[in-house]
């Protein structure tokens, strides 16, 4: 059976991006074979693309997406064929018409979900699952706690704003324009602070926090955020880092964490956490609760065709969108 794929010969620039026909056959053990309606789209894939998480090479690009399930392997008893299914899994190959892959990390998607909308927030939204409710600081977060969230109005964070605000957190966004940062605040953000602008953003967290910091920072920006980031915490406070999009974090020395305030640092994945059938199918729950419920809306930006993956990229790595996009078969 020959399908469309995105493939890299090797890393680079958005021009390795390569649409090719591929084969596709029949699901193995713990297999299934899914055909994408939508294909999400994420800074992962820039990684992989351009060799900063090397990939065995040639590679298939693309962690999301969502389509109907065409066949099931043996020992796959939780879909079947025609189920309306959606995920964010290893490995990566979500860019294409269709694929097969492990089953564990694929998910029955209700059907008030249409595919797009879940293409579009199966890996940002288990990431706002794991980091709200399996990334806590000392004590747990409770309703009225401020956190910080860097890169807010992307498509995780406008996420995490949304849920924050159902759990009454008070959540303080970085971004990088005004524009920005009042997508941030119209999504559920209490606050909303212009790192370009006010680059000191830890001083006007320690001021709207009344001098004591925060309980914790999630941070996927990396080098350019983390001393900010450290200094926002109050003592016992957690540093989350969860993503590189400014370059990896720089060395440094744990007795910093001791003159900080006895902090914690953690460099948690999504898919150590998805690591089981039944802990993905807990999360899956979750994330799809909040949303068929209405209160998170998942906002796609852009939607490009699937041969359009390389000015996808360029969007992408050019910070020229907000909320999610997608890639259509």
């Amino acid at each position: 059976m020959s399908e469309k794929a995105v493939v890299i010969e090797a890393p680079g620039g958005p021009e390795q991006l390569k649409l090719v026909d591929v084969a596709v056959g029949e699901p193995g053990p713990g297999e299934i074979r899914i055909r994408h309606e939508a294909c999400g789209l994420n800074y992962i894939d820039v990684y992989h693309r351009n060799g900063a998480y090397a990939l065995p090479l040639p590679a298939r690009l693309g962690m999301e997406g969502a389509g109907i399930v065409e066949a099931v392997g043996e020992g796959v008893t939780h879909l079947q064929a025609g189920d309306r299914a959606a995920y964010a899994s290893q490995p990566p190959g979500a860019y294409a018409t269709a694929r097969v892959m492990p089953a564990k990390a694929v998910l029955k998607l209700p059907d008030a979900i249409p595919f797009d909308t879940a293409a579009a927030m199966m890996l940002k939204g288990l990431t706002v699952q794991y980091l709200f409710k399996r990334t806590l600081p000392q004590g747990g977060l409770q309703a009225g706690d401020f956190i910080v969230f860097h890169a807010a109005a992307g498509g995780v964070g406008l996420i995490a704003c949304q849920w924050a605000r159902t759990l009454g957190l008070q959540l303080i966004a970085t971004a990088g324009s005004d524009e920005k940062c009042q997508l941030a605040l119209d999504h559920g953000a209490v606050h909303a602070i212009n790192y370009r602008s006010e680059p000191d953003f830890a001083k006007r967290v320690r001021e709207i926090t009344g001098g004591k910091g925060v309980k914790v920072v999630y941070d996927s920006v990396g080098a350019d955020t983390w001393e900010g980031s450290l200094n926002c915490l109050a003592p016992f406070g957690l540093m989350v880092s969860f993503g590189a999009a400014s370059g990896a974090v720089p060395p440094f020395s744990v007795n910093a964490l001791a003159a900080k305030g006895s902090i914690y640092v953690t460099r948690p994945t999504l898919f150590t956490h998805l690591a089981s059938q039944q802990a993905a199918q807990a999360m899956g729950d979750d994330l799809f609760s909040v949303v068929a419920s209405g209160e998170v809306k998942i906002r796609i930006d852009r939607r490009y065709a699937l041969a359009d993956v390389a000015q996808s990229h360029r969007d992408l790595e050019a910070r020229l969108l907000t909320g999610s996009a997608v890639l259509l078969p």
